[in-house]
């Protein structure tokens, strides 16, 4: 017998305004981001939840916390509503238009170069929009664990997620830096032991550029100093400027983040070879839009061109 589950659900609009509710973390950001008041988001989630027959979330303080049922029917509505939007890209993709959205997350080092891609990438499909998310890798982690973006980036794709797609596709390298001035910096070689006798600025636990180091250096015997631990790229390059000591980031963070009163050390074996990895699910079928940016990539002149800058700023980086 037929399930008759799509005849209790509700609408399409209310499994629209529950996806909001929890993208957004609640109901007046909800409400905001769809343009709607919030009775009428309210009514909305009430008349899906009677219709569930059980209670979508509960609240724990500010906090909205979905129930079993409310995670099951948020699932089924992320999922219908890819499909929609699967089926708008592949009608306009039939009519020969390139149109729809291109939803890509990226840990927070990336930030630095997927725009001037992104940018490339627009200018040959202006109809496309793109939603492009920043966020630490624990947080990237949890959207593709959610399937909620079409691709995302990473310079350690999480091996806990075994359904997914992953490619390399740019170095990353990682550099010490050191303040202008400061006595290494005068010198042209300089021992690991050397550099981490150093007090060190490291980025968070779980953060890819902290995992490549630390492997790096366990793989080399030697012990880090670390002094302080910082969640940002650019806060830890004002910090090494200011002579709070000194940093391992990626190359990309100085070729397009600036590097004003920082110089390079030159260390023996760094920079750390590492790379960044384009990852998608593997349970979702790619979009005809991301389909499209994956290909781009492939034969992209600003891909060869990032690669070609930084082998001229770092050689032997790549």
């Amino acid at each position: 017998m037929p399930s008759r589950i799509h005849a209790r659900i509700g609408t399409i609009r209310q499994l629209e305004i529950l996806l909001a509710v929890h993208d957004e973390g609640g109901v007046a950001a909800a409400s905001e981001a769809l343009h709607l008041t919030q009775p009428t988001v309210s009514m909305q989630l009430k008349k899906l939840a009677e219709a569930v027959g059980a209670p979508l979330y509960q609240k724990a303080g500010k906090r909205l916390v979905f129930t079993q049922s409310g995670e099951a029917v948020l699932a089924a509505a992320r999922d219908v509503m890819q499909r929609f939007e699967a089926l708008d890209m592949q009608l306009a993709d039939l009519a020969g238009l390139k149109s729809g959205k291109l939803r890509i997350a990226v840990v927070t080092t990336s930030k630095y170069f997927i725009p001037h891609l992104l940018g490339s990438f627009c200018e040959r499909y202006p109809d496309v929009e793109v939603q492009f998310r920043v966020g630490n890798r624990e947080e990237i982690i949890e959207r593709l664990h959610e399937g909620k973006d079409d691709l995302y980036v990473f310079s350690h794709p999480p091996e806990e997620e075994r359904d997914i797609v992953v490619s390399d596709f740019l170095p990353n390298p990682l550099v010490a830096i050191a303040p202008e001035g400061h006595p290494l910096t005068a010198r042209k070689s300089i021992s690991l032991r050397e550099l981490a006798e150093q007090p060190l600025l490291m980025r968070e636990a779980g953060s890819g550029t902290r995992y490549a180091i630390e492997r790096f250096f366990r793989e080399k015997g030697v012990e880090l100093d670390i002094k302080m631990t910082i969640q940002s790229n650019e806060a830890i390059k004002h910090a090494v400027m200011s002579g709070l000591g000194l940093a391992i980031l990626s190359a990309h963070t100085l070729t397009y983040g600036g590097r004003a009163g920082l110089d390079e050390l030159q260390v023996s074996g760094l920079p750390i070879r590492s790379r960044w990895f384009l990852v998608r699910p593997g349970w979702l079928q790619p979009s005809v839009v991301a389909q499209t940016f994956l290909d781009y990539l492939e034969g992209s002149d600003e891909l060869k061109n990032l690669m070609d800058e930084l082998a001229t700023q770092m050689p032997g980086a790549a």
